[in-house]
């Protein structure tokens, strides 16, 4: 299984994984997330960051999700990264989460383009097909 740590600013990382909880109706395991602070120094994070890579690694890799590609949380995760071993991806959202964790078995390039298709499809642009509660229409 294919370890997920998620690098975000604030709570979003553990936001996101509750969110996954709720979807998954449990706490997925293998899966940790770093919450970075406008008043945490990013080399000081580094090493609890690297610690939690190796915690998640049981042998099949690490996915390491970021929110904001060239901000500072993607900056850490980018360093984390060990081509066919930890691999990284910016713009993480729970539709990007929840199909890692679906797919988590496969190989890690694999996981990759899993965890890529079910961000960006996750995307998508709706309309009610239904009386529109906010409009009486």
């Amino acid at each position: 299984m294919v370890g997920i740590l998620i690098v975000a600013h604030g709570t979003l990382g553990e936001s996101l994984i509750h969110c996954a909880s709720h979807v998954t109706g449990q706490r997925p395991p293998n899966l940790m997330q770093i919450g970075i602070s406008v008043h945490d120094d990013p080399q000081s994070i580094l090493p609890q960051a690297i610690r939690l890579v190796k915690q998640l690694d049981q042998g099949d890799g690490v996915l390491v999700l970021s929110d904001i590609y060239g901000a500072t949380p993607c900056n850490i995760a980018a360093k984390l990264v060990i081509p066919g071993k930890v691999a990284g991806i910016a713009g993480v959202n729970l539709p990007m989460l929840v199909r890692a964790l679906t797919y988590r078995n496969e190989p890690l390039p694999k996981l990759v383009n899993k965890a890529l298709s079910g961000g960006t499809e996750g995307i998508i642009p709706f309309t009610p097909d239904y009386e529109n509660a906010a409009t009486g229409s």
